[in-house]
């Protein structure tokens, strides 16, 4: 989350530049403006799905002038249908949502460290180890800013010696990027009534890995996705496997599980490690290593789920109001351009002539018809149906229909637009309803448990301070999520932080909850059925150290 403010936005509009180079648009820098004009004037398509960057001369080192860490352009695109013992190629014709011709494969972690050196050097302040607890609001009602978190305060709420009470930083606007499904946001929806006029948010878990494999089986450049098995075809999920182009054979693969799934006897973490163990898969992976594990929710809901995005004194960007291609699984380029708009939209607001503000806090309602206005509207527009139409009677295959004759025929032009099934914390179903799902014991060279995988995330909280995952009602967990749905936070949790331990007594159970294991993907906040569960900031500079995930 960052603030705009009058004293910084000719250094964030010079930073942004910088991301407009890294942006799927085709740039438009002076050092090929006239060549692209004298190539693109025969052409009437000129689109990177149909002529490829990576054969067109003008395109190359484009990106390194700048030495970001875009290392590894695609070469090669899979996408597979998977059955227990084989898979069934999909052909990926031009223009299909999958295809990724034309991108870069990127470690964000790296991507973002890049980008933070750039803003510095154009003199934009950056509060690393400080984490965005609190709105702050005028005596109007309209954001005034954000404070940071208080350090120093024990484990049971009582303040240290080293106690220190967290900034304060105002702005005319404040514009919120914290990720899909951020603690602030959550509040703002709520103040300014955001989602009044939009479906409820839908979300996937994604977990991954990063793996060092013998580099006979490398092929940098190469992506891979599936869907199947090992889910049924009513639970929405798949696969990704990329290979890297950084010095040594790496290869980045995670799985993605819909939180919309019925059954609470599912875990995400579990599928991904039987993933791993599929005859198309484990080759790949047999005789490597691991070296790193993590992950984080993800929006899902597309188009019907984006909320009013502006309110007086801030707007919301990126994955915040959920922003993201779903079929795709791409959201980083929808995020980056959003902020330009935002900057863009606030900039013309603070030097209008007439300008007149209504507010304290600085309301730009324009930015939510700017946004309607640009590319990423109409992107997310024409995959508005394919995530939804996955809920058919043929599940995951009846999208992938459905996606083959209104996407890749029509362009999504299609003059209806499909409703999701409500809130994912609704979708379970009691225990009794369903049956228990049986997972293979991990090998410990191609699947592993659970918390050998947290330890490869870096996270660390300090011991001494107030959990940060809090119970609204500290009973609800045992009596009603254990009782009717068997406890799914101690499955649907990817670091282990929830588990179920007989009380002291032997007479009964209790939750215990091992919150310095958070990864903070917020999966909890979102798929707890009780909805008692609000994931909350920890002291700064606590969570997973993900170094170029």
């Amino acid at each position: 989350m960052w603030s705009a403010g009058n004293r910084f936005t000719a250094r964030v509009h010079r930073c942004l530049h910088y991301l407009k180079k890294v942006q799927k648009e085709p740039l438009q820098s002076s050092v090929c403006t006239k060549r692209c004009v004298a190539a693109s004037s025969s052409r009437i398509t000129t689109h990177y799905t149909i002529h490829p960057r990576d054969k067109d001369s003008r395109w190359e080192d484009i990106f390194q002038r700048e030495d970001a860490p875009l290392h590894t352009p695609v070469k090669e695109d899979a996408f597979n249908i998977l059955t227990e013992k084989y898979r069934i190629p999909v052909p990926l014709l031009p223009g299909l949502p999958m295809r990724n011709h034309g991108n870069y494969i990127v470690r964000l972690g790296h991507l973002v460290k890049w980008l933070s050196e750039q803003a510095e050097e154009l003199g934009v302040e950056l509060y690393p180890g400080y984490a965005a607890s609190e709105i702050l609001f005028h005596e109007d009602g309209s954001v005034k800013g954000i404070s940071t978190n208080d350090v120093g305060i024990h484990k049971d709420g009582s303040p240290k010696d080293t106690f220190e009470r967290g900034m304060e930083l105002h702005a005319k606007v404040t514009i919120f990027a914290e990720g899909c499904h951020g603690h602030l946001a959550k509040q703002l929806y709520k103040q300014f009534k955001l989602r009044e006029n939009c479906e409820p948010q839908t979300y996937g878990i994604g977990l991954k890995e990063i793996w060092v494999i013998d580099e006979s089986k490398w092929k940098p450049g190469r992506v891979e996705h599936s869907v199947g098995w090992p889910l049924d075809r009513h639970t929405y999920g798949g696969s990704f496997l990329y290979h890297l182009n950084e010095g040594e054979p790496l290869v980045a693969l995670g799985f993605v599980v819909g939180l919309d799934y019925q059954n609470p006897y599912l875990n995400p973490f579990k599928e991904f490690q039987r993933w791993k163990h599929h005859p198309s898969v484990a080759p790949t992976l047999e005789g490597g290593k691991r070296i790193a594990y993590g992950a984080r929710a993800l929006n899902e809901g597309g188009l019907q789920s984006i909320p009013r995005m502006s309110f007086p004194g801030g707007l919301l960007v990126g994955c915040s109001p959920g922003l993201l291609n779903v079929p795709k699984i791409k959201g980083t380029h929808t995020a980056m351009k959003s902020g330009m708009i935002a900057a863009d939209t606030i900039f013309n607001k603070l030097i209008e002539d007439n300008h007149q503000p209504v507010t304290q806090g600085l309301h730009v309602p324009e930015y939510d018809m700017d946004i309607r206005n640009s590319w990423i509207w109409k992107e997310l527009h024409s995959v508005r149906n394919i995530r939804p139409s996955c809920h058919g009677p043929f599940g995951v295959y009846g999208g992938m229909i459905y996606t083959g004759i209104f996407y890749w025929i029509f362009r999504g032009l299609e003059p209806w637009t499909l409703k999701h099934k409500g809130a994912d914390y609704s979708r379970l179903k009691p225990a009794k309803d369903c049956t228990p799902i049986e997972y293979p014991k991990p090998d410990g060279k191609i699947s592993f448990d659970l918390l050998s995988s947290v330890a490869l995330s870096g996270t660390n909280h300090a011991d001494d301070q107030p959990p940060h995952l809090t119970l609204l009602d500290d009973s609800i967990p045992v009596k009603r999520n254990l009782a009717q749905f068997d406890g799914p936070e101690q499955r649907f949790c990817p670091a282990g932080v929830y588990e179920f331990v007989p009380l002291e007594s032997g007479n009964g159970m209790r939750l215990q909850i091992n919150a310095q294991n958070c990864v903070h993907c917020k999966t909890c906040d979102i798929k707890d059925p009780s909805q008692n569960i609000n994931w909350v900031v920890p002291e700064g500079g606590g969570g997973p150290a993900y170094n170029g995930m």
